[in-house]
């Protein structure tokens, strides 16, 4: 395997603590490598190392000569004035970059709904990121870095981003660096994984199901030290092995190890106990959502938006029937923009429903844990302990009484952080008392709302952990798969308004997502854009419509995008054949002449196959814009 990067002896130190003490590490082609690891613990300082953008105190950085390194940083910072298109494609003619499948894929990817000549001050900081990632990810690179690049995405857009990822480089080629708290995308992406703590890398083979059993091992070991955390990662596993039918058919961790060691391991969830408890603290009735629906006025000279009533009016939720049971444990999926937080509104009693009605149960009392820190920064001037220290004595979980700082040690926070002011905690550490305040005002029905903002793997588990004993109706937006599957037993999509039941869960919403999108020929317009449908299916001013707008009408139109969108999938495969068959010259033997000459023959019937679906790709593009 052929080296492209090396980082050798590495020290990195800040005034208050090392970082990095003589650390080594080697990256060669075909690595997919996962990082994992506290907050704090210096994931991204490696990145920006690695990627020459900060000098470490010692050691030294070398790289292959002629190797290209792109990175994300999760600090990039685009010219305001420029637009998504120069950012994008620069300077380069249309026809230029309208003929390859890669930025054709990663403008449909990320790019759906945005206008394509909109500057990069007009739009919203997840839009910028989004373009960020769109402008590397339009650009070949031998290796590739990327630090936390599924934040803003939905989950079409983050299943879009690894599929483009395992596919842009033959086995054997490229190299790809990634951090994430995404654990389900960790698994689909990375072929290893790398932990960074206690200033040292330690390496696993495998993704992330496979440094979950690695590191029980581990933590077995030292059991006396990390008995906590073995624990912890035990369950995990458990899960991983019993809960997740999608990832034991993977051979990415040893089958009889895994489940020798956890033998012995309760299920995650005691379900029987905590419905059993969950009726006697709720009762039987919770909340119900009775034909409801949320309308909202439009302002004069604004109509003509995808899902607007007659009436001047447009429509986010309608025909809403959902009885909220008792111990129900629920994920709701939907592109941005499509009515998850208006649902949870109703809910809550946040949004009162403009047609039907929502009954709530007597007993019921709703706790909140929303995407914004407001109720925080009243309190930003005291100590944590003396915040804790107003709510109650002691709380129960499952079987246990925890006093709060047993619960605050519970999620991450050392003894030592009781005395610290709260505006001086991380965005983490914030996010994690939020949630601490949120129990022990004691909801019976609790609503998370992207409750994975600024966690590493490692609370994100224990924040898990926890909820698999909390003994109420739990309500989750994420767009964190891995968390849905994990803490919900079953998922609801918020689709054209109304509330759709998932038998399937995650693989079903997206193949639903998938048909629609092929259905209106939008081709994959929209997927990770954090969009609404509405808005990649008709702004025709958007990046999808600048390669594929329609004048075209009724069948005519439907078969030319059918066509285009058949094409653009076939363009994408002939252009990894292609690389297939690059590789396959370069590691053939040269003195087999015969066998290169197969070998050119079969490179020519791509390319010409290639250049064919090209010149049809821009004649359909030319008939669906005029």
């Amino acid at each position: 395997m052929a080296h492209l990067l090396g980082a050798e002896r590495i020290r990195l130190e800040y005034p208050t603590r090392v970082i990095f003490d003589d650390v080594t590490v080697g990256i060669g082609e075909g690595d997919r490598i996962g990082v994992v690891g506290r907050n704090g613990d210096g994931k991204s300082s490696l990145l920006r190392i690695l990627a020459g953008r900060q000098q470490p105190d010692s050691g030294q950085v070398t790289m292959r000569r002629g190797t290209t390194l792109g990175m994300l940083d999760q600090s990039d910072v685009l010219p305001s004035e420029q637009t998504i298109r120069e950012a994008v494609v620069g300077d380069r003619a249309e026809h230029e970059w309208a003929g390859d499948a890669r930025i054709r894929d990663v403008l449909a990817g990320l790019l759906g709904d945005l206008d394509f000549d909109a500057t990069i001050g007009s739009l919203s900081g997840g839009q910028r990121r989004r373009v960020s990632l769109a402008a590397l990810l339009s650009r070949d690179w031998d290796l590739v870095l990327l630090d936390e690049p599924t934040n803003h995405l939905d989950v079409e857009g983050v299943a879009w981003l690894a599929e483009h990822l395992k596919r842009r480089w033959s086995a054997n080629s490229g190299g790809l660096v990634v951090v994430t708290h995404d654990r389900w995308f960790l698994d689909e992406v990375s072929s290893s994984t790398w932990e960074v703590h206690d200033r040292v890398i330690e390496p696993f083979e495998g993704g992330y199901a496979a440094y979950v059993l690695q590191r029980v091992e581990r933590d077995r070991q030292a059991a006396a030290i990390e008995s906590k955390r073995q624990n912890l990662m035990r369950k995990e596993l458990a899960w991983l092995r019993r809960g997740a039918p999608a990832r034991t058919s993977k051979p990415k961790f040893r089958i009889d190890a895994a489940n020798e060691l956890i033998e012995n391991e309760p299920p995650v969830r005691d379900a029987v106990s905590l419905q059993r408890m969950a009726v006697s603290r709720l009762g039987k009735n919770v909340v119900d959502l009775l034909d409801a629906g949320v309308t909202y006025p439009v302002p004069a000279g604004a109509g003509g938006a995808a899902g607007e009533a007659a009436g001047g009016e447009r429509v986010i939720l309608r025909d809403i029937e959902w009885r909220i049971a008792p111990g129900e444990r629920t994920g709701i999926l939907g592109v941005n923009g499509a009515g998850k937080s208006t649902l949870l509104g109703l809910v809550s009693g946040a949004v009162q429903p403009t047609s039907g009605r929502v009954k709530f149960g007597k007993t019921v009392k709703i706790g909140v844990l929303d995407q914004r820190l407001a109720e925080l920064e009243a309190i930003s001037g005291d100590k944590v302990r003396e915040v804790i220290g107003r709510y109650r004595t002691a709380y129960r979980v499952g079987d246990q009484e925890l006093s709060p700082g047993q619960l605050l040690e519970r999620l991450g926070f050392p003894t030592a952080q009781l005395s610290t002011p709260v505006r001086d905690l991380s965005g983490g550490q914030k996010r994690r008392l939020q949630l601490l305040l949120v129990l022990l005002d004691e909801p019976n029905v609790l609503i998370l709302d992207e409750p994975t903002n600024d966690l590493d793997t490692d609370m994100l588990a224990a924040m898990e952990d926890l909820l698999d004993s909390w003994p109420g109706t739990l309500l989750v937006v994420s767009h964190d798969r891995y968390l849905l599957e994990r803490v919900t037993d079953q998922q609801f999509a918020v689709l054209d308004a109304r509330l759709r039941h998932l038998p399937g869960g995650v693989e079903e919403y997206l193949k639903i997502r998938r048909d629609q999108q092929s259905g209106s020929g939008s081709g994959s317009a929209g997927t990770g854009s954090g969009s609404s449908g509405s808005a990649g299916a008709s702004g025709s001013g958007g990046v999808a419509g600048a390669v594929a707008a329609s004048s075209l009408a009724g069948a005519e139109r439907r078969a030319a995008e059918k066509e285009l969108a058949a094409i653009t999938r076939r363009l994408a495969k002939v252009d990894e054949l292609v690389r297939a068959q690059h590789t396959a010259f370069a590691e053939h033997d040269q003195s087999d002449y015969e066998g290169l000459g197969t070998l050119q023959t079969q490179l020519a019937t791509l390319e010409a196959e290639s250049a064919e679906l090209e010149e049809r790709w821009l004649g359909l593009s030319e008939q669906l814009e005029g």
